[in-house]
């Protein structure tokens, strides 16, 4: 299901000029996560919470947060992302020292753990899979008017501050839930590595969507059986998938264009 949602929303992303993005909220993601970590040592209640929870309340206030940004910085929009990672990481580190240091929880979050998943956190990632799927079904059509000319959309008339932050929010869900298989410090990866690959050999946007999911999926179960039988970090294995299949685009591209070009 990760592999699935994550490269979906990161075509668009990546479209938009805004690969970075996925970084920022999983920084402010971890910092939710370490404040409900810091509070479960007070209250029972977030004891027995699952953390990940708290951390999308954060991940999507942060979403929220970088729209406004863009809208206050209108010639800068790019600084909205470093601002909210810059927050996220002074957060983090805050909370992190006031709970008196890591724990393997933490360290489960940063770099991921396939046996830390839970059968709440599976349900909870099917849950946004129907969401974004639906979102995405829908709203095709403005979010790729918005995602090559947000200008252009908006002088059409396509409402684009609901549904570009609509799209933000997701995008944080889709993150936070992605932080128990790949980790904060590597879910960008899952967004843009993909892309990356598919925008090297695809023929359209349609096809690139095609291929950035094939390319999450392949990557996703080659490196989940990889990091058991090697026993590795899933995450870190996923993402060194990852790089392997955009190293072969790559190839596949070179290789390909100057056969055609002899041939020409």
């Amino acid at each position: 299901m990760v592999g699935l949602l994550a490269p979906v929303l990161g075509v668009f992303i990546v479209v938009r000029r805004q690969a970075l993005i996925a970084d920022a909220l999983s920084h402010i993601t971890l910092a939710g996560i370490a404040a409900n970590l810091l509070l479960g040592k007070w209250s029972s209640f977030f004891a027995a919470a699952n953390p990940i929870y708290l951390g999308m309340a954060f991940s999507v206030g942060g979403a929220i947060f970088i729209e406004q940004l863009r809208k206050v910085y209108k010639h800068y929009e790019e600084l909205a992302i470093p601002i909210i990672m810059s927050a996220g990481i002074g957060l983090s580190v805050i909370f992190i020292s006031m709970a008196d240091g890591f724990n393997t929880d933490l360290f489960n979050y940063l770099f991921g753990s396939i046996i830390a998943v839970k059968k709440s956190d599976v349900w909870t990632v099917f849950a946004i899979l129907i969401v974004v799927l639906l979102f995405v079904f829908f709203m095709y059509k403005e979010l790729f008017v918005l995602s090559f000319d947000e200008e252009q959309g908006k002088l059409s008339g396509i409402r684009s501050s609901w549904i570009l932050v609509a799209f933000m929010a997701i995008t944080a869900l889709v993150i936070a839930a992605s932080m128990k298989i790949v980790g904060i410090l590597l879910v960008s990866a899952l967004m843009t590595l993909p892309v990356a690959a598919s925008i090297r050999i695809a023929k359209g946007f349609k096809q690139a969507i095609w291929l950035s999911v094939l390319f999450g999926e392949i990557a996703v179960i080659s490196g989940m059986f990889l990091s058991y039988y090697l026993d590795l970090a899933s995450g870190g294995t996923i993402v060194l998938c990852l790089v392997v299949i955009l190293c072969l685009s790559i190839l596949y591209k070179k290789f390909t264009g100057s056969r055609k070009v002899g041939h020409l």
